[in-house]
């Protein structure tokens, strides 16, 4: 099978440069706002797209709608790790897997993609049990609860049969409502990312924790992600279906 070439929108970010040395000789073009023509770096999107056949966007959530239409347009393969996506943004994404092959993940971890199929088993397992996400990252990240975090919420919910926008709570005053799930959000220092998810009855609690200890395992699955994607039909996968 041919080696896919991959781009990488984000490129001089922490997690894209990591992407662009894990990537090697595969690495086909980068997309920044500032370009850099000696390191073949670009800042348009539409020439990004029609060099590579797969796209590693972790660049920011404000780019999702221009990158899906012109991703789209040029048959271009899509790996979102971008987080923090509105509505507008994600019905976008949507849109885009209707013409090209989209991997969308919160977080690219192999194991943490089998911790989220963890917690839909304990939210089924467990649905009286309250349920709280406790996450912890650097001081830089933007975005809050993390969008690892809001997945294992996700998972935990359609373990239960509800939706997580009908039960989320966060980091809220008050009588705890029964079946809601917690949220909790630490910033600080230059932790990479902790997630704990804890399930809480009178007499008992588990706890299912993942520590990603070097952002390098982030870089891996993407580029295990983006050479899985190339060549599938169009749709919408997820790490899980890469992991298969």
């Amino acid at each position: 099978m041919k080696t896919p070439r991959i781009g990488i929108a984000g490129i001089t970010g922490r997690l894209g440069s990591l992407c662009a040395e894990e990537a090697g000789s595969a690495l086909s073009v980068g997309l920044s706002r500032s370009a850099d023509e000696a390191r073949n770096i670009t800042n348009d999107a539409a020439e990004f797209a029609c060099s590579c056949d797969v796209a590693i966007d972790v660049s920011h959530a404000a780019n999702v709608v221009g990158h899906a239409r012109i991703f789209a347009d040029a048959g271009c393969a899509w790996v979102l790790g971008t987080t923090g996506l509105d509505a507008t943004a994600q019905a976008a994404v949507h849109e885009a897997a209707k013409r090209i092959p989209v991997l969308q993940a919160a977080n690219f971890s192999p194991a943490l993609t089998l911790f989220l199929d963890l917690a839909k088993q304990l939210g089924a397992g467990l649905p009286q049990y309250d349920a709280e996400i406790v996450e912890t990252h650097h001081r830089q990240k933007l975005d809050a609860p993390s969008g690892t975090a809001l997945a294992i919420g996700r998972a935990v919910a359609e373990g239960r049969g509800v939706k997580l926008e009908d039960v989320a709570r966060m980091d809220a005053n008050g009588l705890r409502p029964d079946g809601a799930i917690g949220f909790a959000a630490l910033r600080g220092g230059q932790i990479v990312g902790e997630h704990d998810l804890v399930l809480l009855a009178a007499d008992e609690q588990i706890t299912l924790s993942h520590r990603a200890l070097d952002r390098r395992v982030f870089a891996r699955g993407a580029l295990m992600a983006a050479r899985w994607l190339s060549g599938r039909p169009a749709g919408l996968y997820s790490m899980a279906d890469a992991l298969r």
